[in-house]
């Protein structure tokens, strides 16, 4: 698949996809006769796992050394699944802090709701 397919499918611009491979979230990827990169189903399902863990708020940096770490093989599986933890923790705390907003927001259409259906109200009665 070339750049462009993969930059179109996941969202990712061709620049973004260069960047991943540059500094080691993507390994060197494949090239055609013409020079043009040529992404194998390994190359996209590293795609797709860089993309799922940047959604999820992973910088680039602890990425890299994951990314890193699975290179080395299974010796490193007890300071991977270590990453993963952490970043899981630090996730949670995020979408706990989201979760305390939205229902801050909640209450402030609520409120708002209640109030403008009261000033309606005046003003339907007024009208009477």
């Amino acid at each position: 698949m070339k750049i462009a397919e993969v930059s179109k499918q996941y969202g990712l611009s061709a620049d973004t996809l260069r960047y991943y491979e540059r500094v080691g979230l993507l390994p060197p990827v494949n090239r055609n006769g013409s020079g043009l990169r040529d992404y194998s189903e390994q190359d996209i399902r590293r795609v797709e796992f860089v993309k799922c863990m940047r959604a999820a708020g992973l910088p680039v940096e602890v990425l890299v050394e994951y990314v890193g770490l699975v290179g080395q093989g299974d010796a490193t599986a007890a300071a991977r699944r270590a990453i993963l933890v952490e970043q899981r923790a630090l996730l949670a705390a995020r979408m706990a802090d989201m979760q305390k907003t939205l229902d801050l927001l909640d209450y402030k259409i609520s409120v708002y709701d209640d109030h403008v259906l009261k000033a309606e109200r005046r003003i339907n009665a007024a009208d009477e």
